[in-house]
């Protein structure tokens, strides 16, 4: 199976020879070890560079343990770099290295090398490598398959590819298992075996099952507005725990940190401001947001809203809750109220309004999604995107609406 990832590749490719460290990061088992050595590495190759030219070393492998000490493996790069030619360094599991800091520093100082590292595991995920090399390393963040990506290597229609995507998520693996017993077993090991324990080992966690038990709050609870104050209300009348504030709240860091979760804030759209507290939680893979709740609670229209969210963000916007704060009669008096539009997508001057609609099955129902729309006064396009199978629309007031697969599948389809 040939998966193309092309968007990452182009990033790649758009940085070479830029003078920093190519940085690859993302969820663990998202794929970047695939979009560095078989994907990028094809790419150099088939423009004409030469094998002798490509250093890599995947520094996780036991056979080349003895290059993760930082003289070792300094010493071969060195005996590899003959000429002024350029040469491309590919890094794998980066965190390995002793000293890698200092390797990299190094490596900067050689005016024909090109550098690309990724790295994750439970002593050092990736996020932490940027920290270390402000100003010197270039991110290039990898996401699970969106579901484009996802049906160009599924074998099957988009009603059947939809179902599957929604249930199991879009890392790379899945798509090479047959079966729904394969795929809940792989989803549900990896979760406890690799990302519990990555967070678990590296920030020594001593609360391990109230780290899972706020996994499963924020899993049941996807989409919908959180506060820390909130959560700790939860742990205490359902959970019967006494988990304190500061502890939840350094734990969603770990969480969003091991990019299993991303944390989305609210916007007053009429201020212009952030407005704090409460927060929306989203996850990086729906797939593993099903495997925590034992494939429980797989309510389609949520779901739905957090893969419009991840689209959002695998396009490269910045993503808010909108709010909009408005006025309506009650009796003699007007009553504030604060009404909601699901995401404000922003990227560089682009701004889009859009609404998450499972179904708009009447008048009414329409009539409370372009509720919040309407009340917006800017120019900036208003959208609504619906599970249901609909020809794009726009109607008097300029509101586009859009079928759920037409928005995915097609990277332009804000813009139609």
């Amino acid at each position: 199976m040939e998966l193309k990832r092309e968007k990452y590749l182009n990033d790649l490719k758009v940085r070479m020879h830029n003078g920093l460290i190519k940085i690859v990061t993302g969820l663990r088992r998202c794929g970047k070890s695939y979009l560095v050595f078989h994907l990028f590495r094809d790419y150099l190759t088939e423009s004409g560079v030469d094998e002798d030219h490509i250093i890599q070393l995947e520094l996780d492998l036991r056979e080349n343990r003895r290059y993760r000490d930082p003289d070792v493996i300094l010493e071969y790069i060195y005996s590899r770099i003959v000429d002024t030619g350029d040469y491309y360094i590919l890094l794998d599991e980066i965190q390995m290295l002793e000293s890698f800091e200092e390797v990299l520093n190094s490596l900067l100082h050689k005016p024909n090398v090109d550098i690309y590292v990724t790295g994750s595991n439970s002593r050092f995920l990736s996020r932490d490598i940027i920290t270390e090399f402000r100003g010197r390393g270039d991110e290039v963040r990898i996401h699970p398959l969106t579901f484009r990506e996802y049906m160009e290597a599924y074998d099957g229609d988009v009603y059947n590819g939809w179902a599957e995507y929604y249930m199991y998520g879009g890392l790379p693996m899945i798509l090479q298992m047959k079966s729904d017993e394969q795929k809940v077993r792989y989803l549900e090991n990896l979760f406890t075996e690799t990302y519990i324990r990555d967070i678990v080992d590296r920030n020594g966690v001593g609360k391990i099952q109230e780290l899972g038990d706020l996994l499963n709050v924020l899993a049941s609870s996807v989409g919908s507005l959180s506060n820390i104050r909130r959560i700790e209300a939860t742990f205490r009348s359902e959970i019967h725990s006494g988990i304190s504030q500061n502890t939840i709240r350094q734990y969603i860091e770990y969480l969003k940190d091991a990019f299993l979760i991303n944390e989305v804030s609210r916007y007053d759209v009429k201020g212009r401001k952030y407005i704090g507290s409460p927060l929306k939680y989203y996850f990086e893979d729906v797939g593993l947001r099903n495997a925590r709740l034992g494939f429980r609670q797989t309510e389609e229209n949520h779901l739905m809203e957090n893969i419009i969210c991840n689209e959002l963000i695998c396009r490269g916007f910045n993503v808010d809750v909108g709010v909009v704060p408005t006025r309506t009669a009650e009796g003699d008096h007007l009553a504030r109220t604060q009404l909601e539009i699901d995401f404000v997508a922003n990227k560089g001057s682009r701004r889009y309004y859009i609404q998450s609609a499972f179904r708009i099955s009447d008048q009414e129902k329409e009539r409370q999604e372009k509720a919040s729309l309407l009340k917006v006064n800017d120019s900036f396009k208003k959208i609504i995107i619906v599970r249901d199978i609909t020809r794009v629309q726009r109607d008097e007031n300029g509101i586009v609406t859009i079928g759920l697969f037409d928005f995915l599948l097609n990277d332009d389809s804000l813009d139609w």
